[in-house]
């Protein structure tokens, strides 16, 4: 009886140890996927072109990964905070306190300052594209506009359908992957929306997006408590949001590529 304790208090401290030091900084690769496709329907013919001939051909959902296929390569962990940005609630990013090694905003427009280089060689233009199609999409995931004390929602623990998992992981990939759509049935089935309403949300800066989105956030800590079992109901509650920044995330990155291409 003692040991079969012991595996117990073994296994579970496994699952928990697990679960809090898993991170996941960024929307699931069906996120960014779904972000990419949808881009794809709001380019400019001559944007299409010179994204094409840059990437070899190889598509914007295929690309959209890329900021974590480097994860694994310690020659780029000096890119890791261009991931994020983690602001008080009532903190702007204007007024916010700057991470000295970068962030979300200052990681963009690096990567846009690069494309708009004429002396840059084609491979830096290429991995510095893969990779701003990558943070467009995480500036739209809510958890990366979090509080630095839980990195983002990483270590808010909570359950998922009885699994063991965290906050951030349920916005970044629990509740599309429960949702069981491919990112090309996401992207196809996004919302109508009118040319008036595409260039509203077109409107403002990388800044002004990144404000917009710790709305979000706000109202993504407060869907839930440690511990707290979720289920359907807060897919019901709150997956309609993350469809909403999905397509959201798409039409604006569109914005920002046909600007850095016309």
């Amino acid at each position: 009886m003692k040991s079969v304790k012991i595996i117990y208090i073994l296994v579970f401290f496994l699952i928990t140890s697990s679960s809090l030091n898993a991170s996941s900084p960024e929307w699931g690769a069906t996120g960014h996927r779904t972000i990419g496709k949808i881009a794809e329907g709001y380019l400019k013919g001559k944007t299409k072109r010179k994204i094409a001939e840059l990437l070899d051909g190889q598509s914007l959902a295929l690309v959209s990964t890329f900021g974590d296929d480097i994860k694994s390569d310690k020659r780029y962990n000096k890119f890791y905070t261009w991931h994020f940005v983690n602001m008080p609630f009532e903190v702007k990013y204007e007024d916010s306190e700057k991470n000295p090694d970068g962030d979300m905003v200052t990681g963009i427009e690096k990567c846009k300052e690069i494309i708009l280089d004429k002396s840059t060689s084609k491979d830096d233009k290429v991995f510095h594209l893969k990779l701003l199609v990558h943070l467009i999409g995480d500036l739209h995931q809510p958890m990366h506009v979090g509080r630095k004390e839980d990195k983002g929602g990483n270590t808010i623990q909570v359950q998922w359908f009885n699994n063991g998992t965290n906050l951030h992981r349920v916005w970044d990939s629990d509740m599309i992957n429960h949702f069981d759509m491919t990112y090309t049935e996401l992207a196809n089935n996004s919302d109508k929306i009118s040319k008036e309403q595409i260039a509203f949300l077109q409107k403002g800066t990388i800044v002004d997006w990144v404000n917009e989105t710790q709305t979000f956030t706000v109202k993504a800590y407060a869907s839930s408590e440690i511990g707290e079992k979720l289920g359907y109901n807060y897919m019901y509650d709150n997956f309609g949001l993350v469809r909403s920044q999905l397509q959201k995330g798409g039409i604006r990155l569109a914005k920002v590529l046909n600007e850095l291409f016309d």
